[in-house]
């Protein structure tokens, strides 16, 4: 296999490995804990109003709805995961995901949470970090939970996909 393809390979099973890991932890502390979900269809709405030149809402749940904007929604966010994913091997090296260890994974997964405290959040209407939310803190504590577990994700699933692809 070459090493294009590999890390192609690589990158696809991390990511969507990953944040399978993440959604299964998000649907855990729903069930369990009460804690809700992320809603996928509301970031669908936001990234359907992106081409028509509209990147920050007051309020992305008034916005104008998206026809398909829940699938929209996931499909970004597994996009994400496998970019995400994609910029972690570009940093690390196939030869991390052949071997993987838990220490990038789990830093890269921490410095992921800039992305929603940065760019989804004010681009929802949220404000930068959750900032206009009415509990700001525990919006960043839930984003910072959910990208720690999206990093564990990043370390278990390369761990698989190293055992799957080293296998005879």
């Amino acid at each position: 296999m070459t090493e294009i393809f590999e890390f192609v390979i690589r990158t696809l099973l991390i990511g969507i490995g990953a944040t399978a890991i993440a959604d299964g932890y998000a649907l855990a502390a729903r069930r369990l804990l009460g804690i809700p979900a992320p809603n996928w269809g509301l970031v669908g709405r936001w990234v359907g109003h992106l081409p028509r030149g509209r990147w920050i809402h007051d309020s992305i749940a008034k916005a104008p709805a998206i026809t398909g904007e829940t699938a929209l929604g996931w499909l970004t966010h597994y996009l994400i995961g496998v970019g995400f994913a994609g910029l972690l091997l570009a940093l690390a090296g196939l030869s991390w995901a052949r071997e993987p260890s838990l220490w990038p994974a789990l830093l890269f997964g921490v410095l992921t949470v800039a992305a929603p405290l940065l760019i989804l959040q004010p681009g929802m209407g949220a404000g930068v970090a959750a900032s206009k939310t009415p509990n700001p803190n525990q919006a960043r504590l839930r984003s910072l939970i959910n990208h720690t577990v999206f990093g564990i994700g990043l370390f278990l699933a390369a761990w698989l996909g190293a055992l799957i692809l080293s296998s005879p």
